[in-house]
């Protein structure tokens, strides 16, 4: 019976990646096996996106997915037995009651949140593996949708997972929370993952288009549910604010072409206003509670930021102040990068250009970033032909196709 009749396209798969983290978690905890589970949930996904859009939802939508994907993993177990007698004996092993799946409507209600995201940024995986895990397990988007996100394509992001989940199996990686000295690096971990996912959606690496709002929307969406489960953690409030205040100034970040508008020209009346008063209160309340952090850090300077009405009236100095503290907290090329800029509204562009000097031999040489932010201060300080060269040079190696086209466009307003 469905619970509210049909739903759109959109309301299906909005239900689906709400209620993925929930189906896969109760799966992964009947039968211990995430790798079967997660490809029987997927199975079940798919089998309700053709049901649901039939007939709308059921009345208990996730039991139904539970009882789905269950039949699904057991179906798998049965016919790996028939090839591996090693399986055969783990099925022989497990009680029969266990490989029947209980009525939808007694299933009880858990969020396993937290266990997912720990397992798919188990430290056995590296940084795109975990992100594209994380993304199809906890995110609930399909292998489609990930490799579309990160241009690549479909069978190589497949495979990614398929040996992202195998090295899991093989490093025998618990459904369980860690314990004692493995939480924090883990949760770091966690953490990492959901900003790399944000900062792809809000700065695209790559690709004709300088933002992608679902990788955004799913970074916030992941954070938001982390921060319910763990609303005292400084740092998860800390990355909260630091997305939505991030995020509210998408709409004005680009134009009516999908052009990048830089800082100093947005129209500041398309902020979002909402996500800048949430982020706020968010920064707001955590560094008056809990431990300071980067994160914090982080979403400090956004909404000082953020509160100014124009960059002529941004508080540079106060900006100064928390990239020297985000220094000694979390030192880095681009914390230096972005301390060069505020060096350089407070003290003058030649102050920021001689800490760029630092950068000029490390990680960040060669990069896009840092020759844009060394034009930028070489125009400051009058030089408009060297700036014109950096601004170019910077064109050539961009990725992001909106992003050459501006560092373009400021090279050739200075010829």
């Amino acid at each position: 019976m469905a619970a509210d009749g049909p739903l759109s396209p959109e309301g299906i798969a909005g239900l689906l990646r709400d209620l993925a983290p929930q189906v896969l978690g109760a799966v992964v905890r009947r039968y211990g096996d995430f790798v079967r589970a997660e490809d029987a949930v997927q199975e079940a996904m798919i089998t309700a996106v053709e049901a649901w859009t039939a007939d709308g939802p059921p009345e208990h939508p996730a039991g139904w997915l539970i009882t789905v994907a269950a039949r699904r993993y057991v179906d798998h177990v049965r016919a790996d037995a028939a090839r591996r007698r090693r399986e055969t004996a783990t099925v022989e092993a497990t009680p029969r009651d266990a490989l029947v799946a209980p009525s939808p409507d007694t299933e009880p209600a858990r969020d396993d949140l937290l266990e997912l995201l720990f397992l798919c940024c188990h430290p056995a995986l590296g940084p795109s593996a975990q992100v594209a895990l994380t993304l199809r397990a906890v995110g609930g988007l399909t292998t489609g949708e990930i490799a579309a996100a990160f241009l690549v394509p479909e069978p190589t992001m497949g495979q990614r997972i398929v040996r992202a989940k195998q090295r899991l199996r093989e490093a025998d990686a618990r459904f369980a929370m860690p314990a004692g000295p493995e939480w924090e690096p883990r949760m770091a971990a966690v953490l990492h993952v959901l900003y790399l996912i944000f900062n792809e959606g809000y700065s695209a690496s790559s690709g004709p288009a300088l933002r992608r709002v679902d990788l955004t929307q799913q970074a916030v969406r992941l954070t938001r549910r982390l921060h319910e489960q763990a609303p005292r953690s400084g740092e998860v409030t800390g990355l909260l604010a630091l997305m939505l205040l991030t995020e509210a100034r998408g709409p004005a970040r680009t134009g009516d072409a999908g052009e990048l508008v830089p800082l100093e020209e947005q129209d500041r009346t398309r902020w979002d206003r909402t996500a800048i008063a949430e982020g706020t209160a968010l920064i707001t309340r955590s560094l008056a509670e809990e431990p300071i952090g980067p994160y914090q850090v982080q979403a400090a300077i956004a909404a000082v930021h953020a509160e100014a009405p124009s960059v002529t009236a941004t508080d540079w100095p106060q900006i100064l102040a928390l990239y020297d503290l985000l220094e000694r907290l979390a030192p880095g090329p681009v914390v230096t990068l972005n301390r060069a800029v505020a060096l350089g509204e407070v003290h003058g562009p030649q102050a920021g250009l001689d800490l760029l000097a630092e950068l000029g031999s490390g990680p960040l040489a060669g990069n896009h970033r840092l020759l844009a932010v060394r034009a930028y201060l070489l125009q400051r300080t009058g030089d408009r032909a060297a700036a014109a060269g950096v601004w170019r040079e910077a064109a050539h190696l961009a990725g992001s196709g909106p992003e050459q086209r501006f560092l373009r466009q400021r090279a050739a307003r200075l010829e």
